[in-house]
């Protein structure tokens, strides 16, 4: 993957973490970092809201790149931390749709 952008701000109040290219595919990426998983893993913080504030987030990105006709998918990383040293970091793919009632392509 070749990244393209980091910290994309949305005017609409979104942020994208990571935005990448895999391919013929756009990926935006959203970071999550924890130092404690006994409750639950860092992906569940990725809730309904929050799809919906990436998915706007998204739309705005391509926008800004005049919308090019490409496939796109949201993943998230999960990284584990004990203080400032990173444990482990799980690449999860394809977590999620663009939400309802945002579409692209």
């Amino acid at each position: 993957m070749r990244l393209l952008a980091r910290n994309f701000r949305s005017k609409r109040r979104g942020e994208i973490d990571l935005v990448l290219r895999d391919g013929d595919c756009l990926v935006f990426a959203e970071v999550k970092a924890r130092t404690d998983e006994r409750w639950t893993r860092p992906a569940a913080a990725v809730n309904q809201k929050k799809r919906r504030l990436l998915s706007v987030a998204a739309l705005e990105y391509l926008r800004s790149v005049n919308n090019p006709p490409m496939r796109v998918r949201f993943d998230i990383v999960e990284v584990m931390l004990e203080g400032e040293r990173i444990l482990n970091v799980r690449h999860l793919p394809n977590c999620f749709e663009m939400e309802e009632p945002f579409r692209y392509g």
